[in-house]
Order: C-alpha cells, then sequence, then structure tokens
C-alpha cells in the first residue's frame, strides 16, 4: 500500500504538471522507476502502460476546453507513431543510455530559448510541416527510448517555432495517447516475437503502474483548466525553467 500511495503521488503530481506544460509525466514517472532499480526498457513499458489511461483522461480534458488545434494533430500523430515504434523495438534490445547525452544538450538550448522568449514579445504563427514532421519521428522515438521525451521535445519544438502555447500543449497531449498506443503494442510484439529477451515478469511492476494511473487519471482535468486560463508568457517561463531542469537532472545523471 505505501508502494502504492507514493507512486499515486508521482503519476497525479507528474501528471499536473504534463497536461499544464505538455510535458513531463514520462521523465518524472521514468525517472522514479529507475531509481527504484527497474531496468530502462521495463521503466519504458510499465510508464507507457499507465499512459494509456493518463493520455486519454489528459486527451479528453483539453478537447472539453478546447485546446486542441486538429491540423496540427494529424500532422503529429503518423510521424510520432513511426518514431515510437522505432524507439520501442530498438530499445528492447539496447540501452537507453547512449542517447541520454544528445538529449540533454537538446534540453539546455531548447530550455534557455524559450526563457528568453517569454521576455520578448514574439508574434504566434502557423507551424510549418517541414518542422513537424522531424519534431513529431525525434520525440516518438525518444520517448520510447527513454519512457518520456514526447512532450519536451514535441512541445518545446514547437513553441521554439512560434506555435501557440495552449494550443500546442493542448495538441500535444492529445497526439499522445496515440504514440503512447503504438509504443506499447510494440513492446507487447517484442515480447511475443521472444525480440526481447532480458524483459523478465513485467507483472512485478503492477503496483506501480496502477498507483501512476490513478494519480494521472485524477489530476488530469485540472490540466486542462490550466492551461486554458493561464497566460502565455507564464507558461512559457514555466517551460523554459522545466526543460532547463531536466537537462540539468540529465547532466547531472550522466556525470556521476
Amino acid at each position: 500500500m505505501d508502494d502504492f500511495l507514493l507512486f499515486l503521488a508521482v503519476g497525479a503530481l507528474a501528471q499536473l504538471v504534463d497536461g499544464a506544460l505538455g510535458m513531463a509525466y514520462g521523465v518524472v514517472s521514468s525517472t522514479v522507476l529507475l531509481s527504484f532499480g527497474v531496468a530502462p526498457a521495463a521503466a519504458s513499458a510499465s510508464v507507457h502502460a499507465a499512459e494509456l489511461f493518463t493520455t486519454a483522461a489528459s486527451g479528453t480534458a483539453h478537447l472539453i476546453h478546447r485546446n486542441i488545434d486538429w491540423t496540427l494533430f494529424w500532422r503529429l500523430v503518423p510521424f510520432g507513431v513511426l518514431g515510437g515504434v522505432t524507439g520501442a523495438y530498438i530499445l528492447t534490445g539496447l540501452s537507453g543510455d547512449v542517447v541520454r547525452p544528445y538529449v540533454a544538450a537538446y534540453l539546455g538550448v531548447i530550455g534557455l530559448y524559450l526563457l528568453s522568449r517569454s521576455f520578448r514579445k514574439f508574434p504566434s504563427r502557423p507551424v510549418s510541416r517541414r518542422t513537424v514532421a522531424p519534431l513529431a519521428a525525434c520525440g516518438g522515438f525518444l520517448d520510447a527510448i527513454g519512457g518520456g521525451g514526447w512532450g519536451p521535445i514535441v512541445t518545446s519544438g514547437l513553441l521554439g517555432a512560434g506555435g501557440a502555447p495552449r494550443f500546442v500543449i493542448g495538441s500535444v497531449n492529445a497526439a499522445e495517447f496515440l504514440i503512447t498506443l503504438s509504443v506499447s503494442l510494440t513492446f507487447v510484439f517484442a515480447l511475443a516475437t521472444g525480440h526481447w529477451e532480458e524483459a523478465g515478469d513485467l507483472r512485478v511492476h503492477g503496483l506501480a503502474v496502477l498507483g501512476l494511473i490513478v494519480g494521472g487519471v485524477v489530476a488530469a482535468p485540472f490540466a486542462g483548466y490550466i492551461v486554458r486560463h493561464v497566460s502565455e508568457t507564464i507558461l512559457l517561463r514555466a517551460v523554459g525553467i522545466l526543460v532547463c531542469g531536466l537537462a540539468v537532472t540529465q547532466i547531472v545523471g550522466l556525470l556521476w
């Protein structure tokens, strides 16, 4: 019960931040699981299993509050699914540690840029198709490899390209459900075909996954409300600080 309550609190906090800022559920949840000694591939599979429920709840909340740009949504989905499937299949046979230095460097640059942008007025503009496709593919790939990364990569990239925070965050959160579904099905396929030889018994993480699910589903409706009513400047600064914090955390982890 103590473990369940711990992961319930983690799931609620992570989803509140993720739904309001468009990132962090996977990163926060995976980091906690890894700190408990869970292997990277098992941590990613567990988080994506939980995200099947939390992303559905989060996407519904953003739909109710009209935070979704459907044109952007359908541009994100196919490339995000492609990147996620590729990353999940590779992860089941390879350690995700090899990509972490590149993710940390990217997040640091983007975080600083968003912070500087929050102090100047930039006109919001439609994000070009040429920007969306590589961001979605990269975000899906890194999300599967590291157990989190869709939000930090895609949300920060789209905001940096001039997207309106409310609709970027809503659209990215809504699209994440389909990316999560594709990644989870890839883990199941890798397990069923014997490609994932070191999977072990994933049922031992069931209590943690259940806690993440319950906490995330409870917090999701509040996140949809927050992103609709908080100003663009505050959102940009919060995202920038969060991204820089994630970058510093990853760099410290690499050094130690």
